[in-house]
């Protein structure tokens, strides 16, 4: 189901802060589906949606260790070493 909340542009800022990564569309259902689950109302879980946030988190540590050429360097592509073959 789909639902419209219309919220005021001065409580959008403390939205954000409390969202915590996530954008404010996951964090409403979160909160809403949080509520149901308080007052004892089974809600099945949905599927965790990824950001890849923890792609970026795990690299965060490394990041400025190389630089863009040495990355290059190390991914390029080598040229091909094939042979033409004959099939007949």
């Amino acid at each position: 189901m789909d639902l419209t909340v219309h919220i005021p542009d001065e409580a959008v800022p403390a939205l954000r802060a409390k969202a915590s990564g996530v954008s404010l569309e996951v964090f409403a259902e979160q909160v809403l589906l949080e509520q149901i689950r308080d007052e004892g109302i089974p809600v099945a879980t949905p599927p965790e949606r990824r950001t890849g946030q923890l792609v970026i988190d795990a690299f965060a540590e490394i990041r400025g260790l190389l630089t863009d050429e040495e990355i290059d360097r190390m991914f390029r592509r080598n040229p091909s070493t094939a042979r033409p073959v004959n099939l007949s």
